[in-house]
């Protein structure tokens, strides 16, 4: 069955928090609801980066982690939102699960900040035990969303990274409408064909937004033996680059599949930052490479 946008009377709840046709619809019930787009959250940034997946495990929040502490490694003030609400992960990647949020008048929150130009926001902050779940509905979640955006001392900001959850849901449809100065979407994928087909529906997601696909980054791509020092395509090879040329997106880079990555994530110390000296590393080449092409793409 086909889903709309269009409204339905036949099987309208009068429920019109919780209508996506809201703003179409001309019945009695709904004369008080909004019209209209939101405004844009007020947040000073130059580049809005989102980065998503069309489904889960796919390295996306390794991807953001690493991409935002790049920026800022390069002198980027940079600022990292975690919108994965109901399983925030980027703290612990970053090793400040243990951070909570402060607010010194009351309003404005002060984010967690990494280095001098990195700071970070997240669901994880605001929970008394790290196993706490967060049960919402989506109106609960856009209204934290924009207050991560506006409500949050950011500063100026040369570029804010947002780590949305898997799929197509509430929080990455309602940062695209809230968030100011989106250069685009940064899709993220394994080569297997199953992730490629999700893959490509969140780029088409992107792409009925209006947004720019800044590219497709295929993670996990082969595996090189540390013994033997053979590759072995564990979950294939090349889907996120034959995805892209299909979609006519950039393909941004492909990341080995790497165990020196998974424990960097569990010893809450950023990749590309642990591996910083190792510059044979193929990972690490990989990412500085992704990292560099995609600032010449918002800054060219």
């Amino acid at each position: 069955m086909t889903q709309t946008n269009e409204p339905d009377k036949e099987t309208c709840t009068g429920n019109c928090a919780s209508c996506a046709a809201t703003t179409k619809c001309d019945d009695p019930r709904n004369a008080d609801a909004p019209k209209g787009l939101p405004p844009k959250a007020d947040v000073s940034v130059k580049h809005v980066v989102l980065v998503l997946s069309g489904k889960g495990g796919v390295g996306k929040s390794t991807v953001s982690a690493n991409l935002a502490y790049a920026l800022a490694n390069r002198g980027y003030n940079t600022g990292l939102i975690d919108l994965d609400i109901h399983g925030p992960d980027i703290p612990k990647m970053l090793g400040i699960e243990d951070a909570r949020l402060q607010s010194y008048d009351g309003k404005i929150i002060e984010p967690v900040r990494v280095t001098g130009n990195l700071a970070v926001i997240s669901m994880a902050f605001l929970l008394p035990e790290r196993n706490t779940p967060v049960i919402w509905r989506g109106p609960m979640k856009m209204t934290v969303i924009r207050q991560f955006l506006e409500d949050v001392n950011w500063g100026d900001l040369d570029y804010l990274i947002v780590d949305l959850p898997p799929g197509t849901g509430d929080e990455a449809l309602t940062v695209a409408q809230l968030a100011p100065n989106i250069a685009g979407a940064v899709i993220v994928t394994t080569p297997q064909d199953v992730a490629v087909l999700d893959s490509s529906k969140a780029a088409e997601f992107i792409k009925k937004l209006e947004l720019p696909v800044l590219g497709i980054v295929e993670n996990m791509s082969g595996f090189v033996c540390p013994h033997c020092k053979e590759e072995i395509d564990i979950f294939g090879k090349g889907g996120g680059k034959k995805e892209a040329e299909q979609l006519g997106v950039p393909f941004l880079g492909a990341i080995p599949l790497d165990p020196e990555m998974r424990k960097a994530a569990d010893e809450g110390r950023p990749f590309i930052i642990r591996q910083a000296r190792a510059e044979e590393s193929p990972t690490w080449k990989s990412f500085d490479a992704i990292m560099q092409t995609l600032v010449d793409q918002i800054e060219g």
